[in-house]
């Protein structure tokens, strides 16, 4: 623990911190029938049985799929960030159907699933969010649901998996690569480690002193110390053709130490199987959740190269 001890005041801040591994389930605002999209309910179980649902959209004639999940405190539909009390963790409002609306139209098929412990998907751990160190159990589910699938076992499959749903798709090619040897492309938006973004918010609350008391208050609630949640390590043996994009001002974020260096540890890819974009022009980590909404052409263009 730190040698100067909190403060009860600054404890009460610290415990207030921690329970944010236990995130509040985000709403399902729209679907994709808000965009003219028929879609299924489907469902399916992860890899340890935590029942997990999902949309499925298809497109007529394509035998093609991307896999969709989604950040930390959002779920398949995205991030109501205009109502409260998810305002208060952030403004910005997040709509993935956007992003289908895209794939959609460009002739992929999207299944979307909401991870374990968001939207309505099944409770597992308290309710604790890993940021992927559990949540890799959801990304072998849904490769499982589509390999058991008579409609989808022999498409092609890419993979868009935002922040935690990126980290947790890193770590189940690390835990079980087998499952990834025929996956075409992965578009991973800003992938992240916990321990940086936290060190920046809890510097910002007066508390940087006290990243161990973080730690430990996370772990009593069922968590993982932050420096565990990080895809760092899992980088290297990362071996899809991996477009990363990041809002490179991110205020929540020391990129260059981050995403950058997540970026460079893909090092099992030829440089011009990764690429990394950089967002300008805003400091806002939620506008690079939209980012592949409202502009669409990266990503297709990388999903276009490797699934044709």
């Amino acid at each position: 623990m730190s040698k100067v001890a909190p403060s009860p005041e600054q404890m009460q801040l610290i415990k207030t911190m921690a329970a944010g591994v236990k995130p509040e389930r985000a709403p399902l605002l729209k679907t994709p029938s808000d965009y003219g999209m028929a879609y299924e309910d489907v469902f399916f179980s992860a890899l340890d049985g935590v029942p997990l649902e999902a949309w499925f959209i298809p497109a007529e004639g394509s035998d093609k799929l991307i896999i969709v999940n989604h950040p930390m405190t959002m779920n398949r539909y995205g991030f109501p960030g205009h109502l409260e009390p998810w305002s208060q963790f952030n403004d910005v409002t997040v709509d993935f159907n956007i992003v289908y609306k895209a794939l959609h139209d460009a002739s992929y098929n999207v299944l979307s699933y909401d991870l374990r412990n968001h939207g309505r998907s099944g409770s597992a751990h308290g309710g604790v969010s890993a940021v992927g160190l559990n949540e890799w159990r959801d990304v072998i589910g849904a490769l499982n649901y589509v390999k058991s699938n008579v409609k989808l076992s022999g498409m092609k499959i890419g993979l868009l998996n935002h922040c935690a749903g990126g980290n947790a798709a890193m770590i189940a090619m690390n835990k079980h690569p087998e499952y990834f040897t025929e996956i075409k492309a992965f578009v991973c938006p800003q992938p992240a480690s916990m321990d940086i973004g936290m060190k920046m918010i809890m510097t910002e609350a007066g508390l940087g002193d006290f990243m161990e008391e973080l730690d430990f208050e996370q772990i009593k609630l069922g968590g993982y110390a932050n420096k565990e949640m990080s895809p760092h390590p899992y980088a290297p043996h990362v071996k899809v053709p991996t477009l990363i994009i990041q809002v490179k001002e991110d205020s929540w974020s020391q990129t260059d130490k981050d995403v950058q260096v997540t970026f460079d540890n893909l090092n099992s890819l030829e440089s011009e199987h990764k690429k990394l974009h950089w967002i300008e022009g805003t400091s806002k980590r939620f506008d690079g959740y939209n980012f592949c909404g409202e502009q669409p052409e990266l990503m297709l263009q990388w999903f276009d190269k490797y699934m044709t």
